[in-house]
């Protein structure tokens, strides 16, 4: 392929880890033409409408972007992807699964940056699925060309990644990924192109699949292993996040949990909490506080 004309690339994507990975593709002088993310939404305890982490990274790089209600070339806004000539489209956490019609546009396919060691971990919760069951073998990012299931094209490239501490923290470990997937997919971009590369396909015998995030899994009894619970912290910190209770006046009291680590002596060691109700303080704060209320 000649390298003298800029590369018409179509990226796909939504939350901070699609922002990750455009940062890498600009860095390496593939920004993206068009930038396709999910509509604005209402989001926070206001329910103040704001756009995707994605459009707002469009904005501020003066690419043009694109906020389809459906992925069908009906919807008019997609009209530019079927009217157009396109030589790769970019997926990387879209949160949807791009038809058939879709993938047949652009002249080299469609690449995807997944943060797993495909096939361990298809779907949406790769990370947190990985620290929540302890799979540090599974770790890692995959570029793949897509096809019409989920996370089952063939491999372009793969790496390896062993975070320094474990488990580490999901938007820490995310971001990492991400960083490191949209470098991966500069390297084996051009590669992909020139022929250097031929996608390998899956085995897909060996496919495993995370797990789907719900609000009632976040819930602690600090009595079970420390080292799982430290895992359940990390895993789901943000959103569901971690959480145990109390009773207090004969009510059930919930403390989520914001951060924990083992001790020396291998048990859990609560260190930040925000009780209901109430600010983010320290663990050791807390209790004193459930101290003087019993006394009282």
């Amino acid at each position: 392929m000649s390298h003298n004309e800029p590369l018409r690339i179509a990226f796909f994507g939504t939350p901070t880890f699609a922002t990750a990975v455009l940062d890498e593709l600009d860095d390496a002088g593939f920004t993206p033409t068009l930038i396709v993310t999910q509509e604005d939404k209402a989001r926070g305890r206001h329910l103040e409408v704001v756009p995707t982490e994605a459009k707002l990274w469009g904005l501020e790089h003066e690419v043009d972007v694109i906020t389809p209600a459906r992925l069908s070339l009906a919807d008019e806004e997609l009209l530019v992807l079927a009217n157009s000539d396109w030589d790769v489209f970019v997926v990387a956490s879209y949160g949807k699964i791009l038809p058939q019609e879709i993938l047949n546009i652009p002249k080299f396919g469609v690449l995807n940056v997944h943060p797993s060691l495909l096939p361990k971990l298809r779907g949406a919760s790769p990370v947190r699925t990985a620290i929540l069951t302890d799979q540090k073998d599974a770790v890692g990012v995959s570029v793949i060309l897509l096809d019409a299931l989920m996370d089952h094209g063939p491999i372009l490239a793969q790496a390896r990644i062993e975070p320094d501490v474990w488990p580490i923290g999901a938007d820490m470990l995310e971001d990492l990924l991400a960083h490191e997937g949209g470098k991966l997919l500069c390297e084996a971009l051009p590669l992909y192109l020139d022929g250097e590369i031929t996608p390998e396909s899956q085995n897909h015998h060996e496919a495993t699949y995370s797990k789907k995030i719900e609000k009632h899994m976040g819930e602690v009894d600090l009595s079970q292993n420390p080292f799982e619970n430290l895992r359940k912290i990390k895993a789901l910190e943000g959103w569901p996040g971690a959480f145990f209770f109390i009773e207090k006046d004969g009510k059930p009291y919930r403390v989520k949990i914001i951060d924990a680590e083992l001790g020396m002596d291998g048990q859990l060691k609560v260190l930040r909490v925000i009780p209901e109700g109430k600010k983010e303080m320290d663990y050791a704060d807390f209790l004193r506080g459930v101290k003087r209320d019993a006394k009282k």
